[in-house]
């Protein structure tokens, strides 16, 4: 029986880290479970180790999709996880951001460190300046993302970003509540940076 095709790209950010907490790697398995049940394709980084091996293992064993963007240098090193089929080899760290971003129909930030704050925060400022325009949705496992949110009202706080402007994201805490919010997305209007 041929599976239809997947209603989207879920682009999920997350950790290459292996020495994290267990409760990390059982959320970044259900998300990918998940996006599985729900019919989305999950891109992600193409690593094999910490949340993007979990989410991967998850999506796969659920009989999901996944597609890994993954640099050169990073497969060289062999970091590319050997279950994924679908793999996409880019040049650098620059074209896999931007490649992922042009497969994205929605992305969900999972718990993660400089790497994974950095793609966050750059969909973001792509986000609020119109270059992109699909929902973002922070997944904020044990709470993990709390400073995050806290220095972000900090900035519209003390006028670095417009009250508007927090609706660039949504919180959700379990995998379950991301998906519900992947599943009820809806359009929301937030002011010019300018």
């Amino acid at each position: 029986m041929k599976r239809e095709a997947a209603r989207g790209n879920v682009c999920v950010f997350c950790a290459s880290s292996a020495n994290i907490d267990s409760c990390y790697l059982q959320a970044a398995r259900q998300l990918g479970q998940l996006l599985a049940q729900g019919n989305w394709r999950c891109v992600n980084g193409g690593g094999a180790v910490g949340l993007m091996g979990a989410v991967t293992d998850g999506a796969l064993d659920a009989g999901g999709d996944v597609t890994g963007v993954i640099p050169k240098f990073m497969v060289d090193n062999g970091w590319c996880y050997h279950r994924l089929v679908d793999v996409i080899v880019t040049a650098d760290m620059h074209q896999r951001k931007q490649t992922m971003s042009d497969m994205a129909d929605a992305v969900i930030a999972m718990p993660g460190g400089v790497g994974t704050l950095e793609e966050l925060l750059e969909t973001l400022t792509w986000r609020q300046l119109g270059l992109v325009k699909v929902p973002v949705i922070i997944l904020n496992t044990m709470g993990y993302y709390d400073n995050l949110l806290h220095m972000l009202q900090h900035a519209i706080d003390q006028g670095f970003m417009k009250p508007s402007h927090s609706q660039l994201w949504r919180v959700a805490s379990t995998p379950q509540e991301a998906i519900n919010l992947l599943e009820n997305n809806q359009a929301v209007e937030f002011e010019s940076k300018y």
